[in-house]
């Protein structure tokens, strides 16, 4: 398996840590969420029905004509390339490291590549896989850029896949609207934002002949009727989702202004994370993380992102650590 974040038992028994002293940053998912339902009986003791008001609640919140709910994002990465024949996949790189992986793990040719490299290669594809906004540059493309290239593979059958799973604080610059066109895939995730990872729930947006088919491989009951339940209430929470929303950006902010005062300007980042590119990386993180604070590391190129702190408890955290670091290497 591919090396994520969020593998804070694994930290915990490597540093000797107390799992309950740490300060988690390394997973990119909202640290504070909405105000939760309580989840009725029949949701756990009922097989799930799609017959409720998922879809079109999600319809509704993504502004999409079609879409299909599914086992978070993560089961539709792994379900694309299965229901595609062998093809050339394209994918800009660096970004989530399990998009390559499902590729080649079905047989397909892989090529990745720069974003400044697309432009020249839409032609010799089938697919392009593109992380909007990145994960973890935080690079954001523009949507007139991202259908240029989807007319260019659509025109001969191909595939534009737009990861969108940190997209929901800035959602002015989604595809959703255009996920009906053939040729057009925009994967949602909704543990991000929402701060509900645990319940598994994600989306694909595509047109509906790519939608039965991506339903009938995943199979029956693919999503807890608690996790339809909630999922349903909280894409239907409009005033959560503005509180939410303007919250994470001002964290992002916070968060991009406190590392730049530590020395370490953001390279990018989103409403989600920042990501800091230095050739200190596993220094910074081996000693954040002897501070009970994880971060996650990536080692091409050297880089940390760093997720929100949830309170002001750790946001104090963070800040006397960098400071401390910012000491030392003086």
């Amino acid at each position: 398996m591919l090396e994520h974040g969020g593998r804070l038992r694994a930290a915990a028994r490597d540093f000797d840590i107390p799992l309950t002293d740490w300060l988690d940053l390394s997973t990119g998912i909202a640290p504070y969420g909405f105000n939760l339902p309580v989840v009725p009986a029949d949701a756990w003791m009922r097989l799930p029905e799609t017959e409720d008001e998922l879809a079109a609640t999600a319809r509704d919140y993504y502004g999409a004509e079609s879409l299909l709910p599914v086992s978070g994002s993560q089961a539709a990465i792994q379900m694309l390339p299965r229901v595609r024949r062998h093809s050339q996949v394209g994918i800009v790189s660096p970004c989530y490291g399990e998009h390559a992986e499902a590729w080649r793990r079905e047989g397909h040719r892989i090529s990745e590549f720069s974003e400044g490299a697309v432009p020249r290669t839409p032609d010799q594809l089938d697919v392009l896989v593109v992380v909007n906004p990145n994960n973890p540059t935080g690079r954001l493309l523009p949507p007139e850029q991202l259908l240029d290239w989807h007319a260019r593979l659509a025109a001969r059958g191909g595939w534009l896949v737009v990861d969108e799973a940190f997209m929901d604080p800035t959602p002015e610059h989604s595809l959703a609207s255009y996920g009906h066109l053939p040729g057009l895939i925009v994967l949602r995730s909704f543990g991000k934002f929402f701060s509900m990872a645990g319940a598994r729930l994600g989306f694909v947006l595509a047109e509906a002949e790519l939608l039965r088919a991506l339903g009938d491989a995943l199979g029956p009951w693919p999503i807890a009727g608690p996790s339809r339940f909630i999922g349903t209430v909280l894409l239907a929470d409009h005033q959560g989702q503005r509180r939410q929303r303007e919250r994470l950006l001002a964290d992002s902010e916070r968060l991009a202004q406190l590392l730049t005062t530590s020395g370490l300007p953001p390279t990018g980042g989103c409403g989600l994370f920042q990501w800091v590119v230095t050739e200190e990386a596993d220094l910074l993180y081996e000693f954040l993380a002897c501070q009970g604070i994880l971060v996650r590391r990536f080692h091409y190129p050297p880089s940390l992102r760093f997720g929100l702190p949830s309170d002001e408890l750790g946001w104090s955290r963070l800040g006397c650590a960098l400071a401390c670091y910012q000491e030392i290497r003086a």
